[in-house]
């Protein structure tokens, strides 16, 4: 039997895609392991799906000043050595990164032991962990056509980014029956990534009293913002994180306000659903979401809304004006040549193992 490590953390965005190769994995008989870190939202999303986990220690990798920066490198290089450890009890024949701070340690542990590791990168342009790891890497699969130019060229690879296919299953009953809605009112389904967004958040919750007239309200608030004085709003629910359900919730939504990771959109694309992008400034960020949003909006995907410009006016504006013309943005949706990535990602994987 064939062994892989997938790698990848930090955030949801950085296992998903991981989640979403586990059906083809199996099927092709791996034996799959994962490495993550202690106590990241990786280790919770991971063993939900009965797959052996292995926990190091991590770091963040940042770009601004921050007291934890002198600790945190001496955390990564004890990730590494646990890391190395691991891999050297476990002997797989390839790594699969899906990027984040967690894998850095992972994939230069894989390049010691000589195993072959394949990393994915969603966003327009790498992330730091993947830009530290890409010189390990035998192939680096890129979500977008534009990411290719900051490849090595014998080392990219466009595969687009893999889908959950149990997204696809999902029945707008069972989301409106999971929500207590009715069928006569459209849905709008806000996502604010698995940490949440204060911006939207209170915007959103600013704004309920105009938004329920019209519309149903499903919130995904992130880890630590439910509300509790808004629990009993009618035509308004709030979760921090939903997984099994989230494929019921995107059907039955008519409408999706997301911030702007790649994972996220490329979802929302491959769902067809009409939607607002709000990516993460600037100054929260690399600028990552900012280049996907600019992107979507061009291709006539998206609405684009800044947070600078976030407000309950010109977000109400935003919703009308969608809904207006939610045709023509699902036209443009149906045109796309993103497609869902995994059977592309597994054969690269086959090809490449040891």
């Amino acid at each position: 039997m064939k062994r892989i490590v997938l790698t990848g953390g930090g955030t949801a965005g950085h296992v998903t895609p991981c989640i979403a190769l586990l059906p083809a994995l199996k099927k092709e008989g791996y034996d799959i392991q994962y490495i993550g870190s202690y106590n990241g939202i990786e280790r919770k999303l991971i063993e939900e799906y009965q797959i052996p986990y292995h926990g190091i220690s991590s770091g963040k990798l940042r770009r601004y000043f921050d007291l934890k920066n002198f600790s945190d490198p001496f955390r990564v290089i004890k990730g590494y050595y646990e890391a190395s450890k691991i891999l050297k009890q476990l002997n797989p024949d390839i790594v699969f990164s899906k990027g984040g701070f967690v894998s850095v340690p992972v994939v230069f542990a894989a390049k010691k032991h000589k195993i072959p590791v394949i990393i994915h990168e969603s966003d327009m342009t790498p992330g730091l962990a993947n830009k530290l790891a890409i010189p390990a890497a035998k192939k680096v699969c890129a979500n977008f056509p534009e990411t290719l130019q900051y490849l090595p060229p014998d080392k990219a690879v466009l595969t687009g980014t893999p889908i959950r296919k149990e997204l696809f299953s999902g029945n707008k009953i069972r989301g409106l029956d999971f929500c207590g809605f009715t069928a006569n009112k459209p849905v709008i389904l806000i996502i604010g990534g698995s940490t949440g967004s204060k911006a939207i958040n209170e915007v959103i919750r600013g704004m309920l009293p105009t938004l329920v007239r019209d519309y149903q309200i499903i919130h995904l608030c992130g880890k630590g913002n439910l509300d509790e004085n808004l629990s009993n709003t009618p035509g308004y629910v709030q979760f921090e994180y939903i997984n099994n359900e989230l494929s019921d919730l995107f059907a039955a939504a008519d409408l999706v306000i997301s911030r702007a990771g790649a994972n996220a959109i490329c979802e929302i694309l491959a769902l067809r659903k009409p939607n607002i992008l709000i990516p993460l400034p600037q100054g929260a960020s690399r600028g990552d979401q900012i280049l996907n949003a600019d992107s979507f909006e061009h291709l006539g995907y998206s609405y684009v809304l800044s947070e600078a410009e976030l407000s309950l006016a010109s977000l109400l504006n935003a919703i009308q004006k969608v809904m207006e013309h939610k045709h023509k943005y699902i036209d443009a949706m149906n045109k796309s040549k993103l497609n869902n990535s995994i059977d592309t990602i597994i054969q690269l994987i086959k090809e490449n193992q040891k």
